[in-house]
């Protein structure tokens, strides 16, 4: 199976915990706009910090959006930025994340998901989370109409240490 299909698969599943048995997901903790998920089964781990954007644009256009950052230690994945901002994104627009002057490119886009394909651009990305104070996810949906979700960074640090932690 491919990345790419791997992470789908995975993302699907991060979506959908809320049908699984309790057992098998933990809160580890909420940490300011962050917290720490861990989803186990018979074969693998799963650890991820994620948050939920403080404000979206446009306002009348209400999503479930999310910015994750993910540990598979049974596939020797760390560290993987990823989003959803809820509705299919239009492939022929750019997917960027800015906070300050840092701006950053999400390279793959699936659906309603986006990653950065390269492990030392997302190291960036978590490198610049740690600093900033906010980041800005700014995706085209299908027709073309600009969407930015603001994400808090307080918490980041701590809710991506405890999920590197639980995967460690």
């Amino acid at each position: 199976m491919s990345i790419i299909k791997k992470t789908i698969f995975l993302l699907i599943l991060i979506l959908s915990f809320t049908s699984l048995n309790a057992q098998e997901i933990k809160k580890i903790g909420k940490f300011k706009d962050w917290e720490t998920i861990v989803v186990t089964d018979e074969t693998a781990k799963l650890c991820f910090a994620q948050s939920k954007p403080v404000l979206q644009s446009p306002k009348n256009n209400v999503r479930e959006a999310r910015l994750f950052i993910s540990f598979r230690p049974s596939e020797k994945i760390s560290d993987e930025v990823s989003i959803t901002s809820g509705y299919e994104y239009n492939v022929q627009n750019a997917i960027l994340a800015k906070s300050g002057k840092n701006k950053i490119k999400f390279d793959i886009s699936k659906d309603n998901f986006a990653w950065i394909a390269n492990n030392k651009i997302e190291k960036k990305m978590i490198s610049v989370m740690k600093k900033g104070s906010r980041i800005m996810i700014t995706g085209y949906n299908k027709s073309g109409s600009q969407t930015i979700d603001h994400y808090s960074l307080m918490g980041f640090t701590k809710a991506y240490n405890s999920a590197k932690k639980n995967c460690s």
